[in-house]
């Protein structure tokens, strides 16, 4: 003879199990994203990430330089040589000399256990410059 709350049971213990755990996978790959997205954030990690990008005044990137390449950094009043996009069909900058106009550092703390107290590093730098060319 066939039990029926027994057979009830069983159904739902295998609906439930069949809802619960994709939907567990899908809470703990959403959880999972938004802290690498939240650290990526905390350490500063953009497509500029440690780099020193040249910017015009209205905001266009012109060249990034990743920052362990430079020997020094570019002070207000330098002329750097910029190589833009190139001189090929549909360079929206081409190179050429360009002023630099000022430099924003971006710093960011570290988070490491064995730092010191209120230890930062240079995360990026921008120099605004303006073409030297009409």
């Amino acid at each position: 003879m066939i039990d029926i709350p027994e057979v009830i049971a069983h159904f739902t213990s295998i609906t439930g199990f069949t809802i619960a755990m994709p939907l567990t996978i899908a809470t703990y790959y959403q959880s999972f994203k938004a802290r690498q997205e939240a650290r990526n954030a905390r350490e500063g990690r953009v497509h500029s990430h440690n780099c020193l990008e040249f910017v015009t005044a209205e905001g266009q990137v012109i060249n990034l330089v990743p920052l362990e390449s430079l020997h020094s950094l570019p002070r207000v009043g330098d002329v750097v040589f910029l190589p833009g996009e190139g001189l090929g069909r549909g360079a929206a900058v081409a190179p050429g000399a360009h002023r630099v106009e000022s430099i924003e550092h971006v710093y960011t703390p570290l988070l490491h256990k064995k730092v010191r107290p209120r230890q930062a590093r240079l995360t990026k730098a921008v120099a605004q410059v303006k073409s030297l060319h009409l």
